[in-house]
């Protein structure tokens, strides 16, 4: 019994140093890979000098790759913008513009007689028909209310016509009269196209200089 017992526990202690043995091993193994990545990733963070700078180097150019063009197109916008001689072409071109229209549109201008020319057309197309003989009496008639209708519907249209020429006539009127102030109105409209530019410009160039700062706080200098 003694030596069944004694072969059991010989038996069990040698397992238990088998497990322990490939335990330790495998420990160590595990240990030593952990130490590698870390030496490894030290290493790769530890960049010199000349790479650390060069990383920032990199980083702006590519924050200011079109900085030069930015500014130049600002200033042709604002040079624009601040133009007074444009401006007042631009008013100008108003004034030409509403005078041709209050033209147009005024009590002998072309667009009032269009409804007279409309409705003479009519009142010549019935004379005749009254004294046409082409046609049979049924036909001539029908043909004379189709065209009584529309007498009666181009009558209505050239007096809408005429009250829509007289109104806009008016208001043109009022914009001519009120030129000076509408000139002063556009030089502000150029003006705050101007300060958005000088408020977008202004937010490029402080990006720049986040990203200059870090390129010179890069510069590693020999026993600094």
């Amino acid at each position: 019994m003694i030596t069944l017992l004694s072969a059991i526990v010989q038996g069990t202690g040698a397992r238990f140093f088998a497990v322990a043995l490939l335990g330790f091993l495998f420990a160590g193994s595990t240990g030593t890979a952990f130490a590698e990545d870390a030496g490894e990733s030290a290493a790769a963070s530890a960049n010199s000098p000349v790479e650390e700078f060069s990383q920032r180097l990199e980083a702006f150019q590519k924050s200011v790759p079109d900085l030069n063009k930015t500014i130049q197109d600002s200033a042709g916008t604002i040079d624009s913008a601040t133009d007074v001689e444009k401006a007042r072409a631009e008013i100008d071109k108003l004034r030409e513009t509403v005078s041709t229209l209050l033209g147009a549109v005024s009590d002998n201008g072309p667009v009032s007689q269009l409804g007279v020319k409309a409705l003479d057309h009519v009142h010549n197309k019935l004379k005749r028909l009254a004294q046409e003989t082409r046609f049979k009496p049924e036909e001539r008639q029908f043909l004379i209310d189709q065209w009584r209708k529309l007498e009666a519907q181009t009558e209505s249209a050239t007096k809408e016509l005429d009250e829509a020429r007289g109104q806009f006539a008016g208001l043109l009127q009022n914009l001519q009269e009120s030129e000076d102030f509408i000139g002063e109105l556009m030089e502000i409209r150029q003006a705050e196209k101007a300060l958005e530019v000088v408020r977008h410009l202004t937010h490029d160039i402080r990006d720049a200089s986040i990203q200059l700062n870090k390129l010179i706080g890069g510069i590693k200098r020999p026993g600094a």
